[in-house]
């Protein structure tokens, strides 16, 4: 007798939900059924923090209710792909953060050289400045 795609689906995720179940729960794990197919296994952080592990099961159809087939294969080869582009866009990010770290250091280094008045230039400046005339005295008086 032959059985839907759809029957057959339904068994093959029910068959893999009852075998994960039983392998987590001689493992010592409490497993908590809470959708048909969803489990959760509570656990216990380093900090006595409760949280819960949630594992879904399902066959997926593909795209177009079914004309597409699900391919986990290629999922699996574009997952690896996009890992590897994730990586070398940080390690573009952290060279263009390192040359901007040294451009930066450069222009703080550059700004470090300008020409600072020696002790002996300020004073050469505010003996000039003494006996030029204020702005503020010759404000008025012009006329």
């Amino acid at each position: 007798m032959a059985v839907s795609r759809k029957v057959e689906r339904e068994f093959i995720r029910a068959d893999f939900l009852d075998r994960v179940s039983r392998f987590l729960f001689k493992e010592g794990e409490e497993v908590l059924r809470v959708k048909s197919n969803e489990i959760a296994i509570p656990c216990v952080g380093c900090e006595g923090n409760e949280d819960f592990i949630v594992i879904n099961f399902k066959v997926p159809t593909g795209a177009n209710k079914g004309t597409e087939p699900y391919d986990g294969y290629a999922l699996a080869e574009d997952y690896v792909h996009n890992l590897a582009e994730k990586e070398r866009k940080a390690e573009e990010r952290k060279a263009e953060k390192a040359k901007k770290i040294a451009r930066d250091a450069e222009i703080r280094k550059k700004k470090a050289e300008i020409h600072k008045p020696s002790d002996e230039e300020i004073a050469e400046y505010e003996k000039e400045m003494r006996h030029a005339p204020s702005y503020l005295a010759t404000v008025g008086k012009e006329g």
